[in-house]
């Protein structure tokens, strides 16, 4: 099981490198850690399973968070119509987005950031994305709301950014662009 014990901190390595692509079908290694990544979130989510391990709440988990630079992350999260978005993926991309933006209004937080960072941060308002699921099937989504800022918070992470490096100097454009994979 994972707990905060197990979720490298700002300023480790790994959230600053380029993850490797997972090779298809994932190994038996990469399925577990895609798994317990799931579980994590689920489990930090439960306010008994949360205060008996001392779990942060979370709604994405990528690998690189956990000192593993591979394209894995997990999300768990519903949208403003209830509908649960539960997945583990393996190389994840968007394959298309809207030009229009949109942020969560309190500013973003994540797991491997023990402090507040407050700030806007621009995200894709809609967004359509493939991966590879924990089943093996590629499958294509279409986010918007919460789950496309979900997704794209955790592939930032595979690309070695951090939220708050989209904050700084927001004019209604991307600090930096996503790169094309």
């Amino acid at each position: 099981m994972i707990t905060m014990k197990d979720i490298v901190r700002e300023g480790h390595p790994a959230l600053r490198k380029m993850a490797e692509e997972v090779s298809l079908p994932p190994s038996e290694e990469d399925r577990e850690t895609a798994e317990k990544m799931l579980e994590f979130l689920k489990n930090s989510q439960d306010p008994e399973i949360a205060e008996k391990y001392n779990l942060r709440s979370g709604v994405g988990l990528a690998a690189p968070q956990l000192g593993i630079t591979k394209r894995i992350f997990a999300m768990h999260v519903t949208d403003d119509k209830d509908n649960l978005y539960s997945y583990s993926f393996f190389n994840p991309r968007i394959i298309s987005h809207s030009v229009e933006e949109t942020h969560i209004e309190g500013g973003e937080g994540c797991l491997s950031v023990d402090r507040e960072v407050p700030g806007i941060v621009p995200r894709y308002k809609r967004i359509k994305v493939e991966g590879t699921t924990l089943e093996n099937e590629k499958v294509t989504l279409r986010l918007r709301g919460l789950p496309a800022i979900v997704f794209q918070h955790e592939l930032d992470h595979l690309n070695g950014i951090m939220f708050y490096d989209r904050i700084d100097d927001y004019k209604g454009k991307f600090k930096k662009e996503l790169p094309k994979l």
